[in-house]
């Protein structure tokens, strides 16, 4: 994981061994986020609006206290940044996009007006929807600027502490150096915006 094409924080690049796990085939929608909010009393995001958000759109403005609220609740758990981006690559290490080196729009939801449904744009290899664009996706870590620098090799979790929990895959605004399977983000586990949202994994034993 990590590349020498981006910010500092991705560098340097580093082998990483991870478990075998699952992970949702897409973002979580509208529609499951509303039963989950229901079934819990949890209140629904600030940015809901049920008159024009599809049920099928990935849901945003979830903090990463109420992703990992959810994902407890559905019997899953967030990925790590590791797992988060062995799926993104979808088995094509060293490229900037599952697809290859070159933008490609028709492949992702990114430079775009808005966020779109789940699985409108194709699966990566992995058979896995809109890890690139649409919204950002928490991820279980703490951020670590400089993390990369002293990763383990294997069961890699992040630091064992922070402020600032990782965003990875970019939103649909976002430009093609910040969708790159290697690009990082993060922030403070308790702000929602209108351009984050989250994805499940789960162990696979």
């Amino acid at each position: 994981m990590g590349s020498n094409d981006g910010d500092f924080d991705e560098q340097p690049p580093h082998e990483v061994t991870v478990e075998s796990f699952y992970m949702d085939a897409h973002e979580v929608t509208n529609a499951q986020y509303k039963v989950f909010a229901e079934a819990t009393s949890r209140p629904l995001p600030p940015f809901w609006q049920p008159e024009i958000d599809k049920p099928d759109e990935p849901v945003a403005g979830v903090s990463w206290d109420d992703a990992q609220a959810y994902a407890a609740w559905a019997g899953k758990r967030l990925p790590t940044e590791a797992e988060w981006e062995y799926a993104a690559r979808g088995g094509m290490p060293g490229q900037k996009y599952f697809w290859g080196n070159e933008q490609g729009r028709r492949f992702a939801n990114y430079g775009s007006f808005g966020i779109v449904q789940v699985k409108k744009f194709p699966p990566n290899p992995y058979g896995l929807y809109d890890m690139t664009g649409n919204v950002w996706e928490w991820c279980s870590d703490w951020y670590g600027t400089d993390f990369y620098a002293v990763s383990p090799a294997a069961q890699v979790t992040g630091p064992v502490d922070g402020t600032l929990k990782v965003l990875r895959g970019g939103a649909w605004y976002c430009g093609p150096d910040e969708v790159r399977s290697a690009n990082r983000f993060y922030s403070s586990p308790d702000a929602r915006s209108f351009n984050v949202g989250f994805r499940c994994a789960r162990d696979a034993r």
